[in-house]
């Protein structure tokens, strides 16, 4: 379930998201520690188990004595969010070029959204406007900077590679949270009803060609694969393709601008 960025009180979120970092305000309690805990129990235990009360349990206080540093949990959210986005790199070397460089904030930003899966539960619909989701803004437009595109197709550039990656992440935490929630692995779940599916429906490959002709085909291998989670690897497979098929995308319309088109 999406969480909304932005639902507490405007002024105060803002102020606590550009304030100046440490400042213990009290006998072992600052607003760093608390969004730290917070993160701790999002990391641990999933954006469901975040609450005021949880925080304070996991730091030996009481939910309201968190009050005086955060207002709520709604603020909390926020902070927690741009914190952990000051986790990824700001600087990639554009000497092997910018879609060298994209590769690899791509590759990170994956890694990222894998440790802090719960950052996927908030929602892109209204940023929370922190200093390090700027931050991560600006890394992505200095790699493209030199494509030479404009500030509108730039926009759908970095848009579309945000989500990409997102979504690509997205796969993969919740095919962890499958095997872990219910109890089947990937190989479990998927050949007992690859099975039931050819028992059911004899004449697949007849009414879904395409579908049975992918399905045959071997995909190729991932290094480590053996270690990997079965539709895991498929994803991982799928992320290697589709970031190749968005970059060549990214060449063709820095073509077409170079050349004078739209």
């Amino acid at each position: 379930m999406a969480v909304f960025a932005g639902q507490g009180d405007a002024r105060r979120s803002m102020r606590l998201l550009w304030r100046e970092p440490g400042g213990v305000a009290g006998p072992g309690l600052s607003v760093d520690v608390i969004v730290d805990a917070a993160i701790a129990v999002a990391d641990g235990d999933g954006m469901a188990a975040l609450s005021m009360r949880a925080v304070g349990e996991r730091l030996g206080r009481s939910a309201m004595a968190l009050y005086t540093y955060v207002p709520s949990k709604a603020e909390l959210v926020d902070l927690m969010y741009d914190r952990v986005l000051g986790e990824l790199p700001t600087e990639y070397p554009l000497d092997g070029g910018w879609r060298v460089a994209l590769r690899a904030w791509a590759e990170d930003a994956r890694v990222f959204f894998l440790a802090h899966p719960w950052v996927l539960q908030v929602s892109q619909a209204r940023p929370v406007l922190g200093p390090n989701e700027f931050a991560m803004l600006e890394a992505l437009l200095r790699i493209l900077r030199g494509t030479g595109l404009g500030p509108s197709v730039l926009r759908g550039v970095v848009g579309a590679v945000v989500q990409f990656v997102r979504g690509a992440a997205g796969v993969i935490a919740d095919a962890r949270r499958a095997a872990r929630e219910t109890g089947m692995t990937d190989e479990e779940w998927w050949f007992s009803r690859s099975e039931v599916l050819a028992e059911v429906a004899v004449d697949f490959a007849s009414r879904f060609p395409l579908s049975a002709a992918i399905g045959a085909e071997e995909p190729p291998s991932v290094p480590g694969e053996e270690c990997v989670p079965y539709l895991e690897r498929d994803a991982v497979r799928n992320f290697a393709v589709g970031l190749d098929v968005l970059l060549d995308g990214v060449e063709a319309a820095v073509a077409r601008a170079r050349a004078g088109g739209s």
